[in-house]
């Protein structure tokens, strides 16, 4: 993996879905750390009136837009999810878009390393400027209670989420660093505390 000269040491964050991707990478923030979240990107790239949006709805029906304009997310979800004709159409409408925007924001970053966080980086073998790979890791178990916690659904469609997605044991075999999130938050912090003055010695090294 060859970065350009302009970007930071560049970790990409990934994990499973309700493994804690998001808190980890808050507590990166909190530290100083430039945070770049393609889901983020994405969100902005099909916001309401957006050229990617009208492509979104000319392509899967005016049905998948709200009332008020906004992408109908569930419903697009349920429909790439049985889908992968589908789903391959709308990655490759959005994924090259997300990466440019990625690398800008890379590229403006001004913190000693910066984190891109890609929950499907082990799947896309697109981000070639990142330059190691985090794996943030709980018990399949634990997961699934978070996923029926926070988006208020049923066990079956937590399983078949996680079902979809690589093996965790292939994610970890790709791993540079590994993040194990099955205790309390102040373990969280003090993990990531001590993988960031990792990166800070990588960074310099690099310098």
């Amino acid at each position: 993996m060859n970065p350009g000269p302009t970007l930071p040491l560049t970790i990409g964050l990934t994990g499973g879905i309700g493994s804690g991707k998001t808190q980890v990478s808050r507590i990166f923030a909190e530290l100083g750390i430039s945070v770049i979240d393609t889901d983020q990107i994405s969100r902005e790239l099909v916001k309401a009136g957006s050229p990617n949006l009208h492509k979104i709805a000319k392509y899967f029906g005016p049905e998948i837009l709200l009332p008020s304009g906004e992408l109908n997310r569930s419903r697009l979800r349920h429909i790439i999810f049985a889908d992968s004709a589908q789903k391959q159409w709308l990655e490759d409408l959005l994924h090259p878009q997300i990466r440019s925007l990625a690398r800008k924001q890379l590229a403006a970053s001004r913190s000693s390393y910066a984190i891109v966080v890609v929950p499907l980086l082990i799947e896309s073998q697109h981000y070639d400027f990142v330059n190691r790979i985090l794996v943030v890791d709980c018990e399949e178990n634990l997961q699934i209670e978070r996923v029926m916690q926070r988006d208020q659904t049923e066990r079956s469609v937590a399983e078949g989420i996680i079902a979809a997605q690589i093996p965790r044991q292939q994610r970890l075999s790709q791993a540079d660093d590994v993040i194990d999130n099955s205790g309390s938050l102040s373990e969280l912090k003090d993990k990531v505390r001590q993988l960031h003055e990792h990166y800070q010695e990588l960074a310099q090294q690099r310098h």
